[in-house]
């Protein structure tokens, strides 16, 4: 099979889909590899790197498109790139369909077969695919959250730790999955006083046991909620439904109850967001205020730490691009059927029931 790997072309996004280690494992695998022109040199990889594993590096998105089989990415394919999927395609990439109708009609009217990182699954239920940049993202929401409750920043003007004789930031942590528990580490590593919240009565209990007494749990009802905003300085929204909208959790009339310069950092904000008021931002103009509270909305936080996330994501990746390219798509998937979870859209028909919930479109 050919497996083609374009540049990424989403605002501020320097991932690439293989990096040469991996593209050198496809070869020796027995297929081939086309990559587009300077596709890895946001993480410091030329095309001469892609050559020497035994890649085609070709001029434009449109040869990669044209030459290849499989069409191995990072983020969702943008407008320009949909029009290039053809029948014979498979897309696989993250997709993130439930909160982006336009995209998941273009990617029906292609007819390609399209599979989402997000929603392949694993034995034990977790996400494969999904948790190396739920890792990433967790552990940035603190990073980006201590720097924008900075007063220059137009913060409150809190530091995460505090010091002696001066109060932690209250840190509230909407969501106890790979997203939450990473969030927690980094937050507890700068000594806040942090608050998870879950829906999951077992997992409160496993990150208790895992944090002690560093952190405190609480069950997430829209009670606990109302009443942790308001005297929360950093909320982080960490709320995931595979494959569907996130839920709204925080409210517009929750946010009016928040301190000034508090700020709210939405990591679900890929599938729709979880608090009221958000939007999605980019690494170019990452915050906006509402209601006197500081929004980061950005929908490719691991994208800003690119070399880091591009090896963990390959991580974890490689397998399944070997496994579609050496069995093709349908053998693949009835192989393999936590692969085939990742089936969002083909021949033209939504294929995940999650997604075709979210957007109201007929489920097959």
């Amino acid at each position: 099979m050919r497996v083609g790997i374009p540049k990424e072309i989403k605002n501020h996004e320097y991932r690439v889909g293989l990096t040469p280690a991996s593209v050198h494992d496809v070869v020796v695998a027995g297929h081939e590899v086309v990559v587009e022109t300077r596709a890895g040199t946001g993480i410091d990889f030329d095309d001469d790197d892609y050559r020497a594993v035994g890649a085609t590096v070709v001029d434009t998105a449109a040869d990669v498109f044209a030459q290849s089989d499989m069409i191995v990415k990072v983020k969702e394919p943008q407008p320009q790139e949909v029009a290039m999927l053809e029948p014979r395609h498979i897309l696989f990439t993250y997709l993130h369909l439930a909160a982006d109708k336009p995209q998941t009609e273009g990617l029906m009217a292609s007819g390609a077969t399209a599979i989402a990182y997000e929603t392949v699954t694993s034995p034990n239920r977790s996400l494969p695919l999904l948790k190396p940049m739920s890792e990433v993202a967790g552990r940035m929401s603190i990073q980006a959250g201590a720097h924008y409750l900075e007063k220059e920043q137009g913060g409150r003007g809190i530091l995460l730790g505090g010091v002696p004789g001066v109060a932690p930031a209250k840190v509230v942590i909407i969501g106890g999955g790979v997203a939450g528990l990473n969030a927690a580490q980094m937050a507890v590593g700068l000594r806040a006083d942090v608050t998870i919240y879950d829906i999951s009565n077992d997992r409160l209990a496993e990150l208790d046991t895992h944090f002690g007494n560093k952190i405190k749990t609480g069950y997430a009802s829209k009670a606990a909620i109302e009443a942790a905003v308001p005297n929360a300085h950093l909320v982080i929204g960490a709320v995931l439904v595979p494959g569907g909208a996130a839920p709204k959790l925080v409210t517009r009339n929750m946010l009016k109850t928040m301190k000034r310069g508090s700020v709210l950092v939405d990591i679900a904000i890929d599938q729709g967001g979880c608090f009221e008021t958000s939007r999605a931002t980019t690494h170019d103009d990452p915050v906006y205020v509402e209601e006197g509270v500081i929004h980061y909305c950005v929908a490719n936080m691991p994208g800003a730490v690119a070399r880091t996330s591009t090896f963990a994501l390959n991580n974890a990746t490689l397998p399944y691009v070997i496994q579609l390219a050496s069995k093709g798509p349908d053998k693949a998937m009835a192989d393999n059927v936590h692969l085939a979870a990742g089936l969002n859209v083909s021949a033209g028909k939504i294929r995940h029931e999650a997604v075709a919930e979210a957007l109201d479109l007929p489920f097959n």
